[in-house]
């Protein structure tokens, strides 16, 4: 795995921005399970309890104007890109609040004017729309990165195969983040590959670096994001990063994770990014109590966003055919 290095420069003010990501995604998940609990939260959701390193070490490197996309777990990353937790959790409830008017619901957070382009539900499906939005960046001359993440199980899906081909051909600005936590829903992806490292170990198929990052540790997943979107951005090409990391939770509300062995669990709790960020800031002379203040300040964040979904209304029953791609007739197609 690739371990931040002493030659890669980290400021103070980049690692409280780092921590303060993962508190604030980590009391997002909590606060979106509490919901679920309260039955605010119809269907399921599938939290990213214990990836927060992953997205807080990419959304401090890209810019404004960069464009991430999502799994159904991506709430993490939405909020990082400038969503309000409110909208967020709205969404998840169904509610007017929501980012999309409570019509799209926990696995379609989007707010496109952030940079925020979207969860998607279906299995790689976002993976060619990734490389789709990287090249009308390079169209348009703007230098945009596209990050894509996604699960290990994606790497089994065809479409995962053709966006890395038709991105390294064109050598478009857009890096692939596999967020591997070991289990394609409940089964183990080592059952089903016949290498150890489903996204790294096939990267050289396609003429890519292969980079395996320790995803729990905030400061690395930071140097290798700087490192593979400044690539992409000075017109080099795609990356492709694996990033070993554990979900808390098991694969949604509905999934006890029992399949997974307790020792397993065990050890991989003990590697809790927010509790090795922590110990490393402290260990670096950070003021135990400005730490302590960001993490109340996080869960109060959570708190109030949590309020103002009880309080928001369902959504106007005529807002129902507003926002769609095509109203159901015959004459959009002539």
């Amino acid at each position: 795995m690739s371990p931040p290095t002493d030659a890669f420069e980290i400021t103070e003010a980049t690692r409280l921005l780092l921590y303060q990501s993962m508190l604030r995604t980590r009391a997002l998940e909590k606060k979106a399970y509490d919901l679920f609990m309260e039955g605010l939260v119809q269907g399921t959701t599938h939290l990213g309890l214990g990836q927060e390193a992953v997205a807080a070490g990419f959304a401090a490197a890209l810019r404004p104007d960069d464009m991430s996309f999502a799994t159904y777990r991506g709430h993490n990353h939405m909020l990082l890109r400038g969503m309000s937790m409110a909208s967020i959790l709205g969404e998840c409830a169904a509610r007017a609040n929501g980012c999309c008017g409570g019509k799209g619901g926990s696995m379609h957070i989007t707010d496109v004017t952030k940079g925020a382009m979207g969860s998607y539900a279906i299995v790689g499906a976002h993976l060619p729309v990734a490389v789709g939005a990287a090249w009308a960046g390079v169209l348009r001359g703007t230098r945009q990165v596209s990050v894509c993440f996604f699960g290990d199980g994606t790497t089994n899906i065809g479409t995962f195969h053709e966006a890395l081909n038709l991105a390294a051909i064109w050598k478009l600005p857009v890096v692939f983040v596999c967020e591997n936590n070991l289990y394609m829903e409940y089964t183990a992806i080592s059952s089903v590959i016949p290498v150890e490292h489903p996204a790294a170990d096939r990267a050289a198929a396609y003429g890519l670096e292969r980079i395996i990052v320790d995803g729990n540790d905030a400061d690395a997943v930071y140097e290798i994001a700087a490192t593979t979107t400044e690539r992409a951005r000075r017109g080099e090409g795609p990356s492709l990063v694996e990033a070993l990391t554990y979900r808390h939770k098991g694969h949604s509300r509905a999934d006890p994770g029992k399949y997974r062995p307790d020792e397993e669990v065990a050890a991989w709790m003990e590697r809790d990014p927010l509790i090795i960020y922590r110990a490393r800031l402290e260990s670096l002379s950070f003021p135990v109590a400005i730490l302590d203040e960001m993490e109340q300040m996080a869960r109060a964040e959570a708190d109030a966003a949590a309020d103002e979904v009880r309080a928001a209304p369902l959504p106007d029953p005529a807002s129902l055919m507003t926002d769609l791609w095509a109203n159901g007739g015959s004459e959009w197609r002539n």
